[in-house]
């Protein structure tokens, strides 16, 4: 949970910037890969800075830690994990010949198979 008060970015150097920084977090490399917004796709793009006042977090690993009084109790408990995991590549239909699949892409298929 994050705690803070959002802000339109609204000078378009900033703007552009924080479209950058946003696409580099997500997948590295394709900033330089792909053309820039058209001016209508600038446009019609909302980004908002948020500065974090506050953040919490629940985390922790292994299996539920009832309690003694719950053991008898007539309900499933346990852990369902889940990961979120890129599938096979498939290209646009319309994808010209001779267009490399991109390496940070591979790379990004590659990390995903080694977590």
């Amino acid at each position: 949970m994050l705690f803070g008060r959002g802000e339109v970015v609204d000078d378009p150097g900033q703007k552009l910037e924080a479209m950058r920084v946003f696409t580099e977090k997500i997948l590295p490399g394709r900033w330089d890969d792909a053309r820039r917004p058209t001016e209508k796709e600038f446009k019609a793009t909302l980004m908002v800075s948020v500065p974090i006042d506050a953040a919490s977090a629940k985390v922790r690993t292994g299996p539920p830690g009832d309690d003694p009084a719950d053991l008898g109790l007539d309900v499933w408990a346990g852990v369902v994990p889940y990961r979120l995991t890129p599938g096979d590549p498939i290209p646009a239909p319309d994808l010209p010949d001779g267009v490399a699949f991109p390496a940070y892409l591979q790379t990004l298929l590659d990390q995903t198979l080694l977590d």
